[in-house]
């Protein structure tokens, strides 16, 4: 017969055992492979990046950061008779501030004030000594835009109701973050968004394959090691770089009540379209996932055309300004809708 206490050792002994194996396995695999998710993650990919001309009726911006850094901006008043809101544009990584107008254009010529800016090392803004921004959202962009909602709440024409939010990829993130507690931004659209660490657990099942032939760490290994993994990684590039890389994850609960539009490309390679609904399967409601297909990252705008233009203004007439909206429209060749007239009235 067992002891009582014989026994007893031995149930303790098992989850002891459990987590030691698991402790080696971890610290193996940091070992072996760790090197290569620094070297990865930090790899810039070959983007298009787009860029615009000045606009002489543009409002130059100059604002500062709680760093005290200046960051440029520009500050577009709808050509609309009535404004209907003001909506502040999140940029795409490493474009200049111009290059807003192509998603912004309908928008100021439908009743509403733009405002976009170049955060720290990009375009105009200054830049911060020792930090060279990535693909990968950090805390220093959270604070950028942080501060860009300062500004707009400090203008003698902001709009004391609140804004909408419209951002693309990097830039949408960035503004997701810093607009998760701030009850200020009204209602939401993003195109392209990407969070980093529900990004990198994938990438990092997949580049295991390259590096390795076994198959307990291509197969067997659960999606929990690859996140501690993935965790002691960006710890240390946050480290190595002075900055962190907050969880858009966790942001993302923090939306609603607030309105959603999501628009990813159905051809995204960079971040595919299960990544992003994972993403947008974390927001509560009211919210809308828009799947592009055929459109590569950042591309939804070129893809959907007109399509794209009209649901974005819907959304921020009806969530933003409160219009009821009256649209008809035609049949195009290609059996997609395009506009013969919209008009708006105030709801009551």
């Amino acid at each position: 017969m067992i002891s009582l206490t014989t026994a007893v050792e031995i149930i303790l002994a098992i989850p002891l055992a459990i987590g030691l194996f698991i402790l080696l396995v971890f610290e193996y695999l940091r070992w072996r492979y760790l090197e290569y998710v620094l070297r990865i993650f930090q790899e810039k990919p070959i983007f298009i990046v787009p860029f615009g001309q000045p606009v002489a009726d543009a409002q130059d911006i100059r604002f500062r950061t709680v760093g005290g850094l200046s960051l440029r901006g520009c500050y577009f008043r709808t050509t609309s008779r009535e404004r209907h809101g003001v909506i502040l544009f999140g940029l795409e990584y490493g474009s200049n501030r111009w290059s807003c107008l192509p998603y912004c254009e309908n928008l100021i010529a439908n009743g509403f004030d733009v405002f976009t800016f170049e955060c720290r090392n990009q375009g105009d803004s200054d830049p911060q000594p020792g930090y060279e921004p990535l693909q990968w959202v950090t805390d220093h962009e959270v604070e950028d835009f942080r501060a860009a909602l300062a500004y707009l709440k400090s203008r003698s024409d902001g709009d004391s109701r609140g804004i909408g939010f419209f951002g693309i990829s990097k830039g949408g993130g960035a503004g997701l973050l810093a607009a998760a507690r701030d009850p200020y931004v009204r209602c939401f659209v993003t195109d392209g968004i990407f969070a980093t660490h529900a990004t990198m657990v994938p990438y990092m099942r997949r580049w295991i394959a390259i590096y390795s032939d076994r198959y307990w760490i291509q197969e067997l290994l659960p999606t929990w090691i690859y996140g501690w993994m993935g965790y002691v990684a960006l710890r240390r590039i946050g480290r190595e770089r002075g900055c962190r890389f907050p969880h858009l994850e966790r942001a993302m609960r923090k939306l609603s009540p607030r309105p959603l539009l999501m628009i990813h490309g159905g051809s995204d390679t960079y971040i595919k379209p299960d990544m992003a609904r994972a993403i947008f399967d974390r927001a509560g409601p009211p919210k809308d996932f828009w799947l592009v297909q055929g459109a590569k990252h950042n591309q939804a705008i070129q893809v959907a055309g007109e399509e794209y233009h009209r649901r974005v203004l819907e959304f921020f007439l009806e969530n933003l300004a409160g219009v009821k909206l009256s649209v008809e429209r035609t049949a195009t060749p290609d059996c997609s809708d395009s506009f013969s007239h919209l008009t708006a009235r105030s709801s009551s």
